[in-house]
């Protein structure tokens, strides 16, 4: 049976790239998702079906991702859509839950507490199985497979890292930017430290020395492996990257009452990786020098061995 995983770039990518192996799919599957470094870099050797890009909310880019849906699905090749989202998932599973297709739903990490709109959305297509990965609201037609974050592990090293070269990553959507964290890390950051600043669309009167709009992928990942510490926005793309790079990130989640976002979903995302030790989250006004030793203490690594996810019968 092959299978068609759909996700867009950023997040759901890396929730579904790092899913995969639970997914018991690696053997027959073909990637669907945006042409980015990103996806260029994790899916290096897959077989990968770029489509038009859609951000959050866009409704002409969701459009763009239908018309690419029915081409890819028309050939008959595929039996199974699996997707982590956002917006491309709906446009997958309604050509295909028309074509018969089985549809499985996981919904992202970053929904602590219930069905995003495209989860929503997707809730109402036929032969769509729904999971979530927080037990904790799984009921109705929403069963726990379970999380991306079942594999990773806090430990304390056995003595801290000196804190000399520092990762700031303030993603780069170009709809919301973080003044409040940039302006506060100008302040607190150590100015003899080595730092990269990757800020997207944020601007504050005091911009730091070589803060950069994006930062090219491959080097992002390499300066987050090299760092002492990452400081980052609450996002589950970045969570990853860090924890897959063994830190302990300072994670710090945007506010919807402040326009940093649509809505608080990543403040239900730090409380979540803050309870299972995996970050350090901090509010944006209320980060200290403390806190860059306090995370350079930790270090994240693999928690052994995973069940696989849980599918539906």
């Amino acid at each position: 049976m092959t299978t068609l995983l759909v996700a867009s770039t950023g997040g759901h990518l890396a929730e579904l790239h790092d899913l995969a192996p639970r997914l018991g799919v690696q053997d027959d599957c073909v990637w669907v998702t945006f042409d980015s470094p990103q996806s260029r870099s994790l899916l290096d050797g897959q077989e990968v079906i770029h489509v038009p890009p859609a951000t959050t909310r866009d409704v002409a880019g969701a459009l763009r991702d239908l018309f690419a849906a029915r081409r890819v699905l028309g050939g008959g090749r595929f039996r199974r859509v699996i997707s982590t989202g956002a917006s491309v998932a709906a446009s997958f599973f309604l050509p295909a839950a028309g074509r018969g297709l089985a549809c499985h739903y996981i919904e992202s990490a970053t929904r602590t507490e219930g069905p995003s709109l495209t989860g929503r959305l997707v809730a109402g297509l036929p032969r769509t199985q729904l999971y979530t990965q927080y037990p904790g609201w799984a009921r109705g037609r929403w069963r726990y497979g379970g999380s991306i974050f079942d594999g990773y592990a806090p430990s304390r090293r056995p003595e801290p890292r000196p804190v000399s070269r520092i990762v700031v990553a303030l993603g780069t959507h170009d709809r919301f930017g973080f003044p409040r964290l940039l302006a506060r890390l100008v302040d607190v950051l150590p100015r003899e430290a080595e730092i990269l600043w990757q800020v997207g669309a944020t601007e504050v009167p005091r911009m730091p020395a070589g803060a950069r709009r994006q930062v090219p992928y491959a080097e992002m990942q390499q300066a987050i492996r090299e760092a002492d510490v990452v400081v980052t926005h609450a996002g589950v793309g970045s969570a990853l990257a860090a924890m897959r790079a063994g830190h302990r990130a300072i994670y710090v989640p945007r506010r919807r009452a402040h326009g940093e976002h649509v809505d608080d979903h990543q403040v239900e995302m730090a409380r979540e990786l803050g309870r299972r030790g995996l970050v350090l989250a901090r509010e944006a006004d209320a980060i200290t020098v403390e806190d860059l030793a306090e995370a350079a203490s930790w270090t994240v690594g693999t928690a052994g061995s995973v069940l696989p996810f849980r599918w539906a019968a």
